[in-house]
């Protein structure tokens, strides 16, 4: 649900990194905090552990200039991948705008993207969201790693529709980083639409997002 501010003509959105323990999903963020303008950005908080893993939450504020006359003003943050916190990712999931899914391409993290992204359809059904309608980009992230998968084989396993963008990447030399944003950026605004036509604070967003579904419905 974006954020809305008609006197400041602001609109707030918040992006968030999903996927699997240390597939990339901080990478992501520190490379893009790291590239971007320093008066276009805001500190990158980050929460780790003694094992580096992101403990809470990363927070990049980005300013992407006009939109329908809106300032735009990103959110962009991470989930923590391990099972333990998986109160922490419904958190950080709340009033969620759109999301990136960072796939670890070894082959032998398949079986933990799957249940991520399983996860992912859980979580946001839980606080009241149908993950279908979400803006969704996916991320094959380490393909310089020896031992990934074939994306082809990686997009079956996932049940990847064609009309979601995807992206491969090297998080850490930035390779496709900029790419996904992008896209999942472009995603969310255009579900947006026209600010101006949308109520005061939070609101849902006037145009649906339209693709086949991608995540299987609970078994009541």
């Amino acid at each position: 649900m974006p954020l809305i501010d008609h006197n400041r003509k602001e609109l707030h959105l918040k992006l968030v990194y999903y996927g699997p323990g240390l597939c990339g999903k901080t990478t992501n963020l520190e490379t893009i905090h790291q590239r971007s303008r320093p008066d276009l950005r805001g500190k990158l908080v980050s929460l780790k552990t003694e094992s580096e893993r992101t403990l809470f939450f990363d927070l990049l504020p980005v300013n992407l200039g006009s939109f329908h006359g809106y300032s735009v003003r990103i959110h962009l943050c991470t989930v923590p991948g391990q099972v333990a916190f998986d109160s922490t990712r419904r958190l950080v999931l709340r009033h969620v705008d759109g999301v990136v899914f960072v796939v670890d391409s070894q082959a032998t993290r398949l079986e933990d993207n799957v249940d991520s992204m399983e996860n992912l359809a859980t979580n946001l059904r839980l606080q009241g969201d149908d993950p279908d309608r979400l803006p969704l980009v996916v991320q094959y992230n380490k393909r310089d790693l020896p031992g990934v998968l074939p994306v082809d084989d990686l997009r079956e396993a996932l049940a990847i529709p064609g009309t979601v963008p995807q992206f491969e990447a090297v998080a850490t030399t930035g390779v496709g980083v900029f790419d996904t944003f992008k896209a999942i950026t472009k995603e969310t605004l255009r579900t947006v639409g026209n600010p101006a036509d949308l109520p005061e604070g939070r609101t849902a967003p006037r145009v649906p997002s339209r693709r086949p579904s991608l995540f299987p419905r609970p078994i009541s």
